[in-house]
């Protein structure tokens, strides 16, 4: 068989056994994706597979690049990758797609094990590392209380709606001026004297 045809017939198995698999993502009729773990597991991993020309007969090309995998150290990266050329020099001349995958599936703890654990935690803003998050002591915030004079106050103030009336904190103008023109004038009789 051509190579162009064992990629056709891998292409037609692939699409069958990964339809409907989230973890999978065809990029392109020779270049495919799948993510190894859960999308919120820390030690989740992207692979790229991409076939050349002559594939399966040479080697495809895999990689770790994709912005997925920045959290995984370069040293991990090139370990996982060592361990799948393996699995390609074992396959070489059969259709191999599949099979790296469920190798990668099937390994993931023992791929992971030396990657740290980085965690963000939203209660303080930090970045914890190689630890999971610990709830820290829970404080609830106590919400005001009004006496009943308070509350009656509020209610008078506001409108059937809760809200204050239009132009409620506005300074009355007319007593301001006045008392600023009175000052304004015994500011000036001072002033004549």
């Amino acid at each position: 068989m051509a190579a162009n045809e064992d990629q056709e017939m891998e292409l037609e198995a692939l699409r069958s056994i990964y339809e409907g698999d989230v973890c999978f993502r065809e990029l392109s009729p020779v270049s495919f994706q799948y993510r190894i773990g859960e999308s919120g597991d820390p030690k989740a991993f992207l692979i790229e597979v991409s076939w050349p020309e002559t594939y399966p007969q040479t080697a495809p090309v895999i990689s770790m690049d994709a912005f997925f995998n920045n959290t995984i150290s370069p040293a991990i990266k090139q370990s996982i990758l060592g361990k799948l050329m393996v699995e390609v020099e074992a396959n070489l001349g059969t259709a191999m797609t599949y099979t790296l995958f469920e190798y990668a599936k099937d390994n993931k703890e023992s791929f992971m094990e030396n990657q740290p654990v980085n965690t963000v935690t939203s209660v303080s803003n930090s970045i914890a590392t190689g630890t999971p998050d610990v709830p820290a002591s829970k404080k609830k915030d106590k919400k005001e209380q009004l006496s009943k004079t308070q509350k009656r106050k509020l209610a008078d103030k506001t409108d059937n709606k809760g809200e204050l009336p239009r132009g409620w904190n506005w300074v009355d103008v007319i007593k301001h001026v006045s008392i600023f023109k009175l000052s304004f004038f015994n500011v000036k009789k001072i002033c004549k004297k």
